[in-house]
């Protein structure tokens, strides 16, 4: 059912009726069902990769994700301090050439290539691999991370010397779509990793907000992904679930499929999306999310589990790609990062990786606790001096919490 039909039926009145049986595909056990080109690099993956942000000395997951026939793991050398590289290497040994491995480095825009290529080779050791598949810039929030002589020197040795064989970036909060626009049109990347969900389609998350001209501040993320695609750079969607509150959803989840086989269906249908990745942490979720591969259209009633979940969640969830707000702070947040941390804090339930990541924006939102003027806003009504300050207060270091 297409988004007019949908809308014109009226189904997204009230969140406990009509909501059409979702019945699963049959699938004993669900599997890899789809595998995908990723753009130039001729990979081919599964369209439902392992993300491994959240991954400890778990090796029986990552083995339990290969027996269903995953094939593209995503780790970094941050996630879990080192212990998700770790694991990886533990649980691949053996099938090292089997499938593809993606690791991330987050390059400073002074750091120069040889520091670059001593992280890389304890990135190679915890996985216990001579090489990655693909090796992304981090977190990219500022071109001139991009153009840093340092990261490309290093991707070029490291390419030379059989270390790496694709480079990417990859890139969830401030800035994404500047960033993003400047690696494709100077040939930087052959990947990208890019936050991308459904609240991304401002079509659909129009109609669930009145009383605001959104119509002017669409998300440019579509176009540059679809731009990505025209120039044959392959195209990896993470944060998929919106923040990932996957219980708020269970009591409108009907006839065995659920609202995040809904959002990974979203994110599979988009044209310009080769495939995703999304964090696995016990396998029985390994399971669930496969319950989405092999689909490359939404199925009926999807919607309505993704507007039951947008009303619930939506006022406090960021827009990636947006950016709407970067102008408005007179003290220059970074906004839609402080906002991100506060979703792995808030909806992740993951204080350490919350601090962690919050402790690299520096001042972060100190400053909205004093600030007086309050002319930060966004167009989808987020409450940005509430939740920003409540973040700095939550996850900065208390000596320094106002």
């Amino acid at each position: 059912m297409d988004r007019r039909a949908f809308l014109r039926s009226g189904a997204l009145a009230g969140l406990g009726i009509g909501l059409a049986p979702l019945a699963a595909a049959a699938q004993d056990p669900p599997r890899v069902r789809r595998r995908v080109r990723l753009g130039r690099t001729g990979l081919q993956v599964a369209d439902i990769g392992f993300g491994s942000s959240r991954l400890g000395d778990d090796p029986g997951l990552v083995r339990h994700a290969l027996d269903r026939g995953i094939d593209y793991f995503d780790t970094a050398e941050s996630y879990t301090r080192g212990t998700s590289e770790t694991t990886l290497g533990k649980a691949l040994r053996g099938v090292r050439p089997k499938v593809v491995l993606a690791s991330k480095l987050q390059a400073g825009a002074d750091e120069d290539a040889g520091s670059l290529l001593r992280r890389l080779e304890g990135s190679l050791r915890r996985l216990q691999t001579d090489y990655l598949d693909v090796c992304f810039n981090h977190a990219v929030n500022d071109v001139a991370r991009l153009d840093n002589p340092g990261w490309v020197e290093f991707s070029e040795r490291a390419r030379e010397q059989g270390k790496i064989r694709w480079r990417g970036m990859s890139g969830h909060a401030g800035r994404l779509v500047e960033c993003l626009d400047h690696a494709i049109d100077r040939d930087l990347v052959d990947v990208v990793l890019v936050a991308f969900n459904f609240g991304q389609d401002p079509g659909f998350t129009q109609h669930l907000t009145e009383g605001l001209d959104l119509v002017a501040r669409q998300p440019d993320l579509p176009r540059v992904l679809a731009k990505a695609r025209t120039r044959d750079v392959g195209v990896v969607a993470m944060k998929t679930l919106r923040g990932a509150r996957l219980n708020d959803l269970r009591p409108y989840e009907t006839g065995g499929a659920t609202f995040a086989q809904s959002a990974l269906r979203w994110v599979l249908s988009q044209p310009f999306v080769d495939s995703l990745v999304v964090t696995m942490r016990d396998p029985p979720m390994v399971d669930e999310y496969l319950g989405a591969s092999g689909w490359t259209r939404s199925r009926a009633g999807d919607l309505t589990l993704l507007a039951a979940y947008e009303r619930r969640n939506g006022a406090k969830q960021c827009r990636y790609g947006c950016d709407a707000c970067a102008a408005t702070c007179p003290h220059g947040v970074a906004v839609a990062d402080v906002l991100r941390t506060r979703m792995y804090a808030h909806d992740y339930g993951d204080l350490e990786l919350a601090r962690g990541e919050y402790a690299r924006l520096g001042a972060g939102a100190e400053a909205c606790l004093s600030c007086a003027e309050r002319t930060c806003a966004c167009p989808w009504g987020i409450p940005i001096a509430e939740l920003s300050g409540a973040t700095h207060r939550l996850l900065a270091p208390s000596r320094k919490v106002g």
